[in-house]
């Protein structure tokens, strides 16, 4: 294991011409602190978990003593917004720092977001509110621990420094990791400047550092990254969907090229099944809604083919779109089939499924409490160990009703009472990392400088799929205080 000073840096994106990026170093905070550091993550990674001790840790990872060997730059990219396309984006407030060498010779980008203003910051100050920083900490490692690709976060740190958002806030920044920031605003940037070469220079990039599989400089080899990335994109929405994630903010300079669940802005999870659901405040009209992420992550995947009309033909950009509905609609449909519990793909199960997903949406009742307990549901229709369902039951009597028709329907299609119970179990979680529980780790650290509530919940939320008895009241429908919070691009 490495201490902090000893990472092995290997900057490939600083290699690339200069047009990709601005070569800047963050602007540390004169007096930082340790707001959180993911130890588990830190180990994973090959650093010693016990820096976490380390004094001078968060001068380290704020740039007031810069890491050895790193080599900031802020990544240059466009991207179409809310509909609407936008080609002087970027890095406005964070810098890549490099790629480090972890110890099985993986390599990962470190990306400090709050770190100051760039030539892309577009008037604004380059910095995040710690309230955001917690709320990307923790989300991004509880989708991690979901099994959905996405970046991780080894920590937040903390300072004095006050910014003005809707209130004044207290400044932070967070270390993100991840294989790739490279998205698809990446490419449109050259695209709609009618820079191919750069395109191309780009693709060549990615290929070779993420699809070395793929032979990169023909028709075919562009074409297979594109394919890739279109079932990718697809695997990660489809498990949004399944898992009720709703992510808020899909921009086009928001999605990964390998996939990642990318900026986490004003994200949520479901509480009732609603396909209406918007988690971002901002989002007035409701385009990135809980029931639209998947045609606009299609959306988002022709805008980026467009950008590679140069290197492939036109049967591989169509064959991309396939690849991302059929991927999409298996693996969405397979989760499905999986968290009720069924065997076999049949046509009367997927019908079951999306009349329950009717019914859930039609009484208010919590999506995933519901999903969970249906694991206690014998072949037999008996439930005696789950109180929550035999209360839902009743009050209701279309609910017991259910219970006799999902009993006959495992009885059709199902593996044995146990053995399904342990499958259903691991995809459907105990724990739901809901804007409550977080909400109540921002207030501890904004009101008492209290930090010990985010790495509780960040370990709870290490096995979402686990019983933890101690930790039973985060397991619970949202209280009623939270069902007022909202969540907006400034928060």
């Amino acid at each position: 294991m490495r201490k902090i000073t000893e990472l092995r840096f290997e900057n490939t994106y600083a290699e690339l011409p200069h047009e990709f990026y601005q070569k800047k170093d963050p602007v540390p905070f004169k007096s930082p602190h340790m707001v959180a550091f993911n130890e588990t993550l830190a180990a994973e990674l090959g650093i010693d978990p016990d820096e976490k001790r380390n004094p001078l840790l968060a001068e380290h990872l704020c740039g007031k003593r810069p890491l050895a060997g790193a080599d900031p730059l802020a990544m240059y990219y466009a991207g179409w917004q809310f509909g609407v396309y936008n080609p002087d984006l970027g890095d406005g407030r964070a810098l890549l720092l490099g790629q480090i060498i972890d110890e099985r010779s993986r390599r990962w980008d470190l990306h400090l977001k709050g770190c100051g203003a760039t030539r892309f910051s577009r008037g604004f100050d380059g910095r995040a509110t710690l309230k955001s920083s917690i709320r990307e900490y923790l989300g991004s490692e509880a989708l991690h621990h979901l099994g959905i690709p996405s970046t991780r976060a080894l920590c937040v740190v903390g300072s004095r420094e006050k910014i003005e958002r809707e209130t004044r806030e207290p400044a932070a920044m967070m270390l993100r990791v991840a294989e790739t920031h490279v998205r698809f605003g990446s490419f449109e940037g050259f695209y709609y400047r009618n820079e191919e070469k750069s395109i191309r220079t780009l693709a060549d990039y990615v290929i070779a550092r993420h699809y070395p599989e793929i032979t990169s400089g023909t028709k075919e080899g562009y074409g297979g990254f594109l394919l890739a990335t279109a079932e990718k994109t697809a695997v990660t929405v489809a498990k949004w969907q399944a898992f009720g994630f709703t992510h808020g903010v899909m921009n086009t300079d928001n999605m990964s090229v390998t996939g990642l669940t990318l900026d986490y802005g004003p994200y949520g999870f479901l509480e009732t099944f609603d396909r209406d659901y918007v988690s971002n405040h901002s989002d007035h009209f409701g385009r990135y809604s809980y029931g639209n992420q998947s045609a606009i992550a299609r959306w988002n995947l022709e805008k980026f083919t467009k950008c590679l009309e140069g290197l492939v033909d036109k049967k591989q950009a169509a064959r991309a779109i396939e690849i991302y509905n059929k991927t999409f609609s298996e693996t969405y449909r397979e989760l499905m089939l999986r968290k009720f519990g069924f065997e076999k793909e049949k046509r009367e199960s997927l019908r079951f499924v999306e009349k329950t997903l009717g019914m859930l949406a039609e009484s208010g009742t919590d999506y995933h409490i519901f999903l969970r307990s249906l694991s206690d549901v014998s072949r037999d229709g008996s439930f005696e160990k789950n109180p929550w369902l035999a209360e839902l039951c009743a009050t209701s009597g279309q609910w017991q009703q259910w219970i006799s028709e999902y009993a006959w329907e495992l009885r059709e299609n199902s593996l044995p009472d146990r053995e399904r119970k342990k499958l259903m179990d691991s995809v459907n979680p105990r724990y739901v990392l809901r804007n409550h529980i977080m909400e109540t780790a921002i207030r501890e650290a904004l009101e008492r400088e209290d930090y010990s509530e985010i790495e509780k919940v960040r370990k709870i939320f290490e096995n979402p799929f686990s019983e933890q008895p101690e930790h039973e009241s985060y397991a619970g429908a949202s209280p009623e205080w939270a069902k007022s919070l909202v969540v907006s691009c400034l928060s």
